[in-house]
């Protein structure tokens, strides 16, 4: 690999990084936001759903605007975005001001995210699954290490500091982008060609604003009256609205010729749509433990947010150690037995977390964390094979967006389960009624894992930037 191959990787890399850093370290912030802020958890929530909603709907928008005006001018606006964000935020003056930061927080690092890959794969061509494997490790590294960052930064400084510490990553990887990133010659003539309303038509803009109404008024509907304790006339009205929206949207997608979500692909290939279902399941599963646990740690527990970083690292790099792993097993027996075994553990680990109570060691704490993150190498590779297997060789690149959206909607699920199950507060009852829900959740993706093919090659190989 030459020398400006490894400078571009790198200078990719510093970008795309910033997505899973900031997603991940909120996890250890939470119970310090919900004491500045004066609110409940249902309320705080919203840090995470914020972050996520925005990332779905961004990054495949995003993919498409990098046709438009290309893949280098997206990747640079993105870190200007970011960079921009991340210095307002610690200015807020409330926490819906700190919302709105997020959310564009989420736009810009998903603006590099949704391009990142596709510069390497276009400007990388030798040794590209190695390139492409490196990028894996940043954006993995950055998600397994996010809350013992956070958990440092808030032992020394303060929440503002988790936003703060994106300006060196954010001004490095620019300098390096500027620099490396080759320009795209042929995206400023093809959008020169292109009109405003086409350019709405091709990424779908009606279809994207009924899904962020309808799954944001469902949200807020659900929570506030969980919050309350009661369901009013107004909140009732605004559960409706979600739910006409979202009908509304499924009916738009249906028809549309580039829709923002290629609902006829569930319909015309099931076995794609089952391992949807399960990655949904499957991030249900990890993010409830991601995002919950370091909450109860220091609400209920009076664990230090440095300390929870610390308990927290054990669950990123047990996933780090074990996806190599569970690639060369996967490679000889095919995605089954490894989505078996990560079911499994993942049941066991769901269980153990229904025993913890306030006397528990903390080793007791460590060790479903540990098993998760064994759950969570296993299932990253699984899933993605198993995605491969079931899906026809002429849609790949439309399977991985469904991939990804699965992703994002299965983490904005474990947010709205928290905030159900956990309301005003943490408690040890919550964690053990969470650990109660998880299980559940846990064995049917035991029984769902059964679906897979058992031994043998893949139907349809993984790309070689994939393997």
């Amino acid at each position: 690999m030459s020398v400006r191959s490894r400078w571009l990787i790198i200078s990719v890399g510093l970008g795309i990084l910033l997505n899973p850093l900031n997603s991940s370290m909120i996890a250890v912030a939470i119970a310090r936001l919900q004491a500045v802020y004066q609110l409940d958890f249902t309320g705080v929530s919203w840090i995470i759903f914020s972050f996520y909603i925005a990332s779905a709907i961004a990054q495949p928008v995003m993919g498409k605007a990098s046709d438009l005006f290309g893949r280098r001018n997206i990747f640079l606006a993105g870190l200007i975005v970011a960079f921009v964000a991340s210095m307002l935020a610690p200015l807020s003056p409330s926490f819906g001001w700190l919302i709105v930061f997020r959310i564009v927080q989420s736009i810009g690092t998903s603006m590099m995210v949704a391009v990142g890959m596709a510069i390497i794969r276009i400007h990388v061509t030798e040794k590209q699954a190695s390139a492409l494997s490196v990028l894996s490790i940043f954006l993995s590294g950055a998600a397994a290490i996010g809350p013992f960052i956070g958990g440092v930064l808030l032992h020394w400084w303060d929440w503002p500091a988790i936003f703060l510490v994106n300006i060196p990553f954010t001004a490095a990887s620019f300098l390096f982008a500027w620099r490396n990133i080759p320009k795209d010659e042929r995206a400023a003539l093809f959008a020169r060609n292109r009109s405003i309303r086409s350019w709405f038509v091709l990424i779908d803009a009606f279809g994207i604003l009924l899904f962020t109404i309808g799954l944001i008024a469902l949200l807020i509907a659900v929570l506030s009256a969980k919050s309350s304790g009661h369901v009013s006339t107004g909140l009732t009205a605004l559960g409706l609205l979600g739910l006409v929206s979202l009908a509304a949207f499924a009916r738009h997608e249906w028809k549309v010729k580039s829709p923002f979500i290629p609902l006829r692909s569930f319909v015309n290939y099931p076995a794609m749509t089952w391992v949807n279902i399960e990655f949904i399941l499957v991030n249900i599963l990890y993010y409830s433990l991601f995002f919950g646990l370091p909450s109860y740690l220091q609400t209920v527990r009076q664990v230090s947010e440095f300390h929870t970083g610390m308990l927290m690292l054990s669950l990123g790099l047990c996933s780090l150690i074990i996806s190599p792993v569970a690639g060369r097993w996967i490679d000889r027996a095919g995605p089954r037995p490894a989505l078996l075994t990560a079911g499994i553990l993942m049941t066991m680990g769901s269980l153990w977390i229904i025993t913890l109570n306030q006397a528990s060691p903390m080793i007791s704490v460590i060790l479903p964390l540990a098993v998760f993150g064994i759950s969570n190498g296993l299932n990253s590779v699984g899933m993605q094979a198993a995605l491969f297997n079931s899906s026809p060789k002429d849609m790949i690149g439309v399977a991985s967006g469904l991939f990804m959206t699965s992703r994002y909607l299965g983490t904005i699920l474990s947010s709205l389960l928290l905030g159900i199950i956990m309301g005003d507060k943490f408690s040890t009852g919550g964690l053990q009624r969470l650990g109660a829900v998880l299980t559940v959740i846990a064995l049917s993706l035991v029984l769902l894992s059964w679906r897979h093919k058992k031994y043998g090659q893949l139907e349809t190989p993984l790309p070689a930037a994939d393997k």
